[in-house]
């Protein structure tokens, strides 16, 4: 019997060349994909390529076209022979880069990320590339075509120095468990990493940097990617020591255009093997990965504020499976998401040993503790109890062991940032736009004069809404104030504050009071002599699913910087006793992660289960909601909302199984662009997993 396939290749309906005097260059159709924060736009164009722009037109490199009425900024993403579509096809206005930017592993790695947060890849593209500085590319490209682009620097392994002291209390990499596959060209495994210390020779900025060199030194490429510029700076200092500074490049956001432009183009072109940086880094445009090293993956700073807010250690664990890479997700605690990932086994738990933990841990004490409460009745309501007060005095004057600095942890900025109405206890608010009211400094307390710290407007004549009472009362005391109370408190002694407007990265190893705000906390080389966590039942009464987490991972930070137990070390925290202050005292955050995240399991709580949440106009959201279908069903619907978020906003959210993730997403990417297209919803913003929800 003949065959009949040839019956059903119906030919193709495709538009073809017009002509033109000089003829079309080889593969002369341009997949562009356009720069459009449009849902439906989310796909490529097809674009001619003019003869005289045949050389430049490369795939990845920025062009200019039109668009319906105007003109777009797009990405060429590769070049075909094959038109997909029957329209009339326009050409390519302009090659705007002179050299190709969008590296293709990066470029198929944008396109995973959009797919993960259902957003579209010229959102991601848009933290990707750093912005174009013509006069650098051109430099660099003149280079390229001289064939004058340096080989990355050959870099010695670190000096291995004898030592008779083999205790827990000098870092060693033998001393975690599993540390050596860290190191082992060709492999692949990831890995959580806890460090039981974080000053001295176990300062976790000079470790990676240790290790960043012991990479490089085989000719292996090492990404390391932290949190902010004060972890950057300290991080960069260590490189330089270990490495010098031409060795590696540096990313991040807090550089000219200039200067980053030109590292990125550095990297690009394969002159560095180690690249270090903030959030933006985990971009950085290496051809081939090693390894990749996240410090304190959770941090809120290594979420993208803006769409697609995809998390920094997501995008790492995507790009280490891309290239097959070693990954390492290290901190001082441990976060509930990570223990999620060691518990289903796409992470592997390497760290220090019980011993290795007790020799290095300082002594943790709670005023709340029994023993000390009975001894000390007011402890509850005083904001310095007299514990801590004395561990304070006998850290400064080396009682226990050399004096050095105490770092007083405190939860807020400012200088009495909240205010309360002190009749009813409700929250002082401005008048006119219902922000917070607080004193910002102590002529304002004098003065009772409350400024707004949403719109700035001073508040002279506060009346309470509920009661009508006019006397106000401190909720919480700030850096400022604090230093002033302390200052009096331990006259003639150094008083040094950091916070976020201003950040000390380092102190002497002198005794002073250094006051700081959580993730502001300078290093002391020697460690702390003490450190004393203030207003621990204030944060831990903060609404929030993640606010214990946080909690322990800021006390945690603050205890691994202080002298261990056996130098005299000693770390005085102010709150109720309850799981995370047990976990501090034992200074074991990775029980406490095992248990949070098996009380999340059994309420189905993220991260034992995934997250979707809309936010916009409540019609939309119900549209949206109304025409998703999801893959699985329920006798009720499975959203939770919508209901106000705030004065024009509604939120809803969406619980599912991991098993359906890739699906409900995709769902729900769908259904915005489809909506889009109609003009029928444009203003609902959606975000997956995010961490402040509940």
């Amino acid at each position: 019997m003949p065959q009949t396939d040839a019956l059903f290749d119906l030919p193709e309906s495709h538009a073809s060349l017009p002509p033109v005097a000089d003829g079309w260059p080889e593969q002369p159709v341009a997949k562009i994909l356009l720069e459009a924060p449009v849902l439906h736009l989310d796909r490529l164009f097809d674009y001619l390529i003019p003869k005289e722009l045949d050389e430049a037109a490369q795939p990845g490199v920025r062009v200019k076209v039109r668009f319906g009425h105007q003109e777009l900024f797009g990405w060429l993403i590769r070049r075909s022979d094959t038109i997909e579509t029957t329209a009339r096809l326009n050409t390519i206005r302009k090659v705007v880069s002179v050299m190709p930017v969008l590296e293709p592993k990066v470029l198929e790695l944008a396109e995973a990320v959009a797919d993960r947060y259902g957003s579209i890849t010229a959102d991601v593209l848009r933290a990707v590339i750093p912005r174009r500085v013509a006069g650098v590319e051109r430099e660099i490209a003149q280079q390229v075509d001289d064939d004058r682009i340096p080989a990355p620097q050959p870099i010695q392994p670190p000096n291995e120095v004898a030592s008779e002291d083999t205790s827990a209390l000098t870092f060693r990499w033998d001393l975690l468990e599993g540390a050596a596959q860290l190191f082992t060209a060709g492999h692949d495994g990831h890995y959580a990493l806890t460090l039981p210390s974080a000053h001295g020779s176990w300062d976790a900025m000079g470790i990676l940097a240790d290790a960043a060199q012991r990479l490089a030194a085989t000719d292996q490429n090492t990404l390391i990617v932290v949190p902010d510029h004060k972890h950057l700076a300290r991080l960069q200092q260590h490189m330089e020591n270990h490495i010098g500074s031409r060795s590696f490049a540096v990313l991040s956001g807090q550089q000219g255009d200039t200067a980053r432009y030109r590292r990125f183009l550095q990297v690009l072109t394969g002159q560095h093997r180690i690249v270090i940086g903030t959030r933006s880094a985990i971009w950085a445009p290496l051809q081939h990965i090693d390894a990749i090293i996240v410090w304190e993956p959770t941090s809120d700073h290594l979420i993208e504020p803006r769409t697609p807010y995809f998390h920094v250690h997501t995008v790492a664990r995507l790009r280490a499976a891309q290239h097959g890479a070693r990954l390492v997700l290290a901190s001082t605690s441990r976060a509930v998401a990570v223990q999620h990932l060691v518990a289903i086994g796409q992470l592997t738990q390497i760290g220090a040993s019980r011993d290795t933990r007790n020799a290095l841990a300082p002594r943790v004490v709670a005023t709340s503790d029994s023993f000390h409460a009975e001894r000390d009745p007011l402890a509850q309501i005083a904001r310095i109890p007299h514990l801590a007060y004395r561990s304070a005095r006998e850290a400064l004057d080396g009682k226990h062991g050399p004096p050095g600095p105490v770092l007083i942890q405190v939860a807020r900025a400012g200088f009495i940032p909240g205010l309360f109405c002190a009749q009813c206890g409700e929250s002082a608010r401005c008048r006119h736009c219902t922000g917070p009211l607080g004193y910002t400094d102590r002529l304002a307390v004098q003065r009772h004069e409350a400024t707004c710290r949403w719109c700035g407007v001073k508040e002279r004549h506060f009346s309470c809404p509920h009661c009508g009472s006019r006397q106000l009362r401190a909720g919480a005391r700030g850096v400022h104030r604090t230093a002033e109370e302390l200052g009096r408190a331990f006259p003639m002694t150094p008083v040094l504050s950091s916070s976020a407007d201003h950040v000390l990265v380092t102190v002497p190893d002198q005794p002073a009071i250094v006051i700081a705000t959580p993730g502001a906390e300078p290093v002391a080389p020697g460690g702390y002599a003490a450190a004393l966590l203030l207003d621990g039942d204030s944060q831990l009464q903060r609404e929030g699913l993640n606010v214990p987490e946080q909690v322990l991972g800021h006390w945690m930070r603050a205890a691994t910087l202080v002298r261990p137990a056996r130098d005299g070390g000693v770390v005085v925290v102010t709150a109720d006793y309850d799981d995370a202050v047990a976990a501090l005292v034992q200074m074991n955050p990775i029980a406490w992660a095992t248990r949070e995240l098996a009380q999340r399991q059994q309420l189905g709580l993220p991260p034992a289960v995934r997250v979707a949440e809309l936010l916009g106009p409540l019609d939309e959201i119900r549209k949206t909601i109304r025409h998703t279908i999801l893959p699985y069903h329920a006798e009720q619907s499975p959203w939770i909302g919508p209901v106000p978020y705030d004065e024009q906003t509604h939120r809803a959210l969406l619980f599912f199984p991991h098993r359906v993730a890739e699906q409900v997403i995709t769902a729900l990417k769908t259904t915005r662009a489809q909506l889009s297209a109609r003009g029928e919803s444009t203003a609902v913003r959606l975000r997956i997993d995010p961490t402040d929800v509940l």
